[in-house]
Formats: structure tokens, sequence, C-alpha cells
């Protein structure tokens, strides 16, 4: 891939020419510019393409936020920097692939850096932007153990319903307008459609790995990478399941409070 544009947004001159000096120094940038207010922001992405955002939030006449209102379609990766570490799930609400807060620490901001170039890669900016805003809803629910939930469900399935207990679905994934459970070695196709699923069944045993799919955590059998460091989770039936990219902290989050 060509070397990626980046513009940095930031009302303060030395912050703004700290984020440069730092993209300039990985191999794959190219052109970076720069703009102090969301209104210089606007008038450079209408002229330059570009690949990556480092945005500040509070800036003079318009915040970071206001930017994301203007973002060109395939939208770039955005990287909220920040002194203000309390508008993290905000900046994740607006799309935002990081978040990183001043003094920009070098090793975290490279992170970010090759996080946002991944997902830059990605050639479906609206599959993108629909696995954030799904992960967001997902990070609100994970934990939520209070909130209620089924004890079973019943599935239609050649003229007769069928009662399936959670304990024994190994995932389930959307298929259109519907899901499709998977359980004792059968698969269902089951009136609702992920996200409400994903609310009926308890939290603490479930876990969003995609936006199109579920699993139950004790069905995870490991964790293995994929390709372009991707990772696959592998089913203790012997079934692969790829983990969305933004989904890959959370199921490292969970699996590991299993040891």
């Amino acid at each position: 891939m060509q070397p990626l544009s980046i513009l940095v947004v930031d009302d303060e001159p030395l912050a703004r020419r700290r984020a440069v000096r730092l993209a300039q120094q990985l191999p794959w940038v190219g052109e970076v510019g720069q703009a102090g207010n969301v209104a210089q922001a606007i008038d450079w992405l209408a002229a330059t393409p570009c690949h990556i955002i480092l945005l500040d939030i509070r800036m003079p006449g318009g915040s970071g936020f206001d930017l994301i209102r203007h973002l060109p379609d395939p939208a770039p990766a955005v990287i909220f920097v920040t002194a203000f570490n309390d508008q993290a799930l905000r900046a994740f609400e607006a799309r935002a692939v990081d978040y990183v807060t001043k003094p920009i620490e070098t090793g975290r901001f490279q992170t970010a850096m090759e996080r946002a170039r991944a997902v830059a890669e990605q050639s479906n900016s609206a599959d993108r932007i629909r696995e954030l805003e799904e992960v967001v809803a997902n990070l609100r629910a994970t934990g939520d153990a209070s909130r209620p939930h089924m004890a079973e469900l019943w599935v239609r399935a050649g003229g007769e319903y069928i009662r399936i207990k959670p304990e024994s679905i190994t995932h389930v994934a959307a298929e259109r307008d519907y899901v499709r459970i998977h359980a004792d070695g059968q698969s269902y196709l089951y009136n609702e459609n992920l996200s409400t699923l994903e609310r009926q069944l308890p939290a603490q045993q479930f876990l969003r790995i995609h936006r199109s799919t579920m699993v139950r955590i004790d069905a995870v059998e490991r964790v293995k990478g994929g390709q372009f460091h991707s990772l696959i989770a592998v089913l203790n039936d012997g079934t692969e399941l790829r983990v969305g990219r933004t989904y890959t902290a959370a199921i490292r989050a969970r699996l590991a409070r299993r040891d």
C-alpha cells in the first residue's frame, strides 16, 4: 500500500509539532498535515486525501467531536489525542480507533498508530463504522450480570419446537435479520437479531467477538493468530471463527479472566 497521509488537529502548536514529529518517524507515513481548529481541518480534508486523523478534543471554535460529522467517505481512522481522560467512551462512540492522553508517550503513540494503520488499510469503511458502533454497545453490556436473561429458548425446526439451554450453545451467527444458533452439533435459525439475543443471554457466559458472531466463552478452546495480525477463536468442536479487529482487546481480557 502507498504511504498513508496523516492530519494532526490541535490548537496547541507545541502539541501539534510533537505529534507531527512522532508520526514522521514511522516509515509508512507519507504527508502529514496540520490544522489548529475544526474549520482548518475541514478545509484540509476537502483538498487532501487523508487516512488517519490525530484529533484533539477541546479546541476553541469547535471540539474534535464536531469534526466527526464532517469526515469524508471513506472515513479516515481517528485517534483522539487529548489531555483529558474523561472522554474515552464518547470518543469510541464517535468511531475512534484509539484514545491517547497527553503528554504523549512514544510507545503508546506507536501502538495507536499501528492500530489506525490496520483500520485505514481495511477497504470497507462502512464495515469499520458498524463494528465500532457495535463494540461500544458491547462494552456497555459486558459485565452487566444484573440484566434479565433467559434460562432457555425455544426454536422451531421441522414443524416442532426444540428447547435450547444457553450452556449447550457454542456460538451464534447473524444471518440477515435472524441468527443461526449452533448447539449440540446442530444449527437452528432463530427469529431474533444478534443484538437482541445478546441482551437476553447471560453476559458472564457469552462474548461478542465480531459484529456478526457471538460465542459461549467456555466453548472457546484456544485463540490463534490469523492473517494480517488477526485472531481466530477455535471452539472445542473445531469450529474456527474470526475475531473482529475492534473486538480483539475485549476477547483477550475476557479469556484471560478464565485462568
